[in-house]
């Protein structure tokens, strides 16, 4: 057969081909609009020989149906007309509307992390977690079903579903295995049951005793006189343990101290602390031969007697030295420090001079001269001051000091001493941006230079300083300190005999 090419496809066929050509178009499938396309970019292909008019081609039956489109020039479709005379295509009905349904409300989903929290000779107590979704009407409460080993008689503990998420199944017996399933509820439906992989044994499981001491009582637990002690010690141990008390090794007196115990805790309790009471008190939680101690320190304190033995040293310029010895009874407990007041013999009032001072001695200056002082001191611990103060037997007069002269007569080196610190100075704590005083008193001839140091660096020319000697008084002025004026100050005293120092420690605390 020879190859010819296919007419250019601008000449169109008579109308005889294509009404012949009609009925095979529609047996095969109906060209796509993309394929029209990729059909109009290809090269047309060479087609055979168009037969001869003597073996026409055979035709199918004719199409009831719509003709099948042709494909034009530009490769658009186009429908070809029915022939006259063939009946047209019927209508379709239209397509009925979808009737739109109520969406069910779906359960909830399963409860989570179900668990076995406790287990006892005859019950056992369990726990899980709310499920993921509860469905927009929420849940109702949940039920619990348990069913015995070896059956399938699963049986509803719970008449009512609860809503808490802990539940504890009673009155089984000891040696049975239960397989138990927590289902959620709610007016939807309920959930796919959570069930324990394993079975639950009904058994006392033995737990060894131990003391869980709390801890604000592993230290010295302190009350004051006439308080209530009221302390409750939780403990744990299976079966119950047997819980005793003693002091010293010796049972306690029922008659100030009653004991209360439980399964899980035991009760200390005291209706007014006596100082007596103060001490270490032993208890054991004990189970046949295994046992937990721990100790309980009591310590029972009032407020402390006086100090004693005030009496007043020296008076010198406008300063006063006070000594005195601690009281006889501490009150149970360690001295804190003493409070050291002043009173004008003019207006009769008692002024603080001194808090918490940690010396049974001290130097009281800025006295007004003029004026005749009266001083008493407290003692002070953890309840607070002493009900009563030492006060001083005698009164000190500030007088203006006068200048004396010596007689020639006098050999000079009777008078030759080297330096010698009278009073020293006390440490001091300040509020940063307040001036402060250190003041001390030295005594030698010939009179001794004064030497002021920082941290053993000589203060010298600097303006914050001011450095004064009056009657053998040495003070410093420090003016406005800052928190970089703490240390440790020295005041150094120099002759040609020697030299001596002394020296205290100043603390700069923030603005209050």
């Amino acid at each position: 057969m020879t190859g010819k090419t296919a007419p250019p496809a601008k000449k169109t066929a008579p109308a005889a081909a294509k009404k012949k050509a009609a009925p095979a178009l529609k047996e095969e499938a109906a060209p796509t609009e993309e394929a029209a396309l990729k059909e109009e970019a290809a090269p047309a292909p060479a087609t055979e020989e168009p037969p001869s008019s003597e073996h026409p081609p055979e035709q199918s039956p004719a199409p009831t149906e719509e003709p099948a489109p042709t494909l034009t020039e530009a490769g658009a479709q186009v429908t070809p007309v029915p022939a006259e005379g063939s009946p047209a295509p019927p209508a379709e009905p239209p397509a009925p509307e979808p009737k739109l349904e109520k969406p069910k409300e779906e359960p909830p989903s399963c409860p989570l992390s179900l668990a076995v929290e406790e287990v006892s000779e005859n019950s056992f107590t369990l726990t899980w977690k709310a499920p993921e979704q509860m469905g927009r009407v929420g849940l109702d409460g949940y039920v619990v079903e348990i069913c015995k080993d070896g059956t399938s008689d699963w049986k509803a503990v719970n008449q009512e579903p609860f809503l808490s998420t802990r539940y504890t199944i009673p009155d089984l017996s000891s040696g049975d295995k239960i397989h138990v399933r927590v289902t959620a509820v709610s007016a939807s439906g309920a959930s796919v049951p959570a069930t324990l992989e394993q079975p639950v044994l009904i058994r006392e499981i033995l737990q060894l005793p131990k003391i869980r001491m709390p801890r604000h009582l592993r230290e010295t637990y302190i009350r004051r006189v006439g308080d209530a002690v009221n302390i409750m010690i939780p403990f744990q141990g299976k079966p119950q343990p047997e819980v005793s008390w003693t002091k010293g090794g010796q049972p306690l007196d029922t008659n100030r101290i009653n004991i209360r115990n439980t399964a899980r805790d035991t009760i200390f309790y005291i209706r007014q602390a006596q100082r007596s009471d103060s001490g270490k008190y032993e208890l054991t939680v004990q189970i046949n031969g295994a046992k937990d101690k721990a100790t309980l320190d009591i310590q029972v304190v009032e407020p402390p007697g006086p100090p004693q033995n005030l009496k007043l040293v020296d008076v010198w310029g406008f300063n006063v030295a006070l000594e005195w010895t601690p009281p006889a009874d501490n009150g149970n407990s360690e001295i804190k420090g003493y409070r050291v007041q002043k009173s004008d013999k003019k207006s009769g009032k008692w002024f603080t001079v001194l808090e918490r001072c940690t010396r049974t001695s001290c130097t009281i200056s800025d006295l007004i001269i003029g004026n005749t002082y009266s001083f008493r001191v407290f003692s002070e611990n953890i309840c607070g001051l002493s009900d009563s103060a030492a006060v001083a037997s005698g009164v000190a007069y500030i007088e203006k000091t006068k200048t004396t002269y010596q007689s020639e007569k006098i050999p000079q080196r009777d008078m030759m001493e080297p330096p010698k610190f009278t009073q020293p100075l006390t440490d001091r704590t300040t509020t940063r941006g307040y001036s402060t005083h250190l003041f001390c008193s030295v005594r030698g001839f010939p009179q001794p230079k004064i030497i002021w140091l920082k941290n053993q660096m000589e203060i010298r020319e600097d303006p914050k300083y001011i450095a004064l000697i009056d009657q053998g008084v040495c003070s410093l002025e420090i003016r406005k300190p800052g928190p970089f004026d703490g240390g440790v100050y020295t005041c150094k005293a120099v002759n040609p005999l020697g030299e001596a120092s002394v020296d205290c420690r100043l603390d700069v605390k923030g603005e209050i």
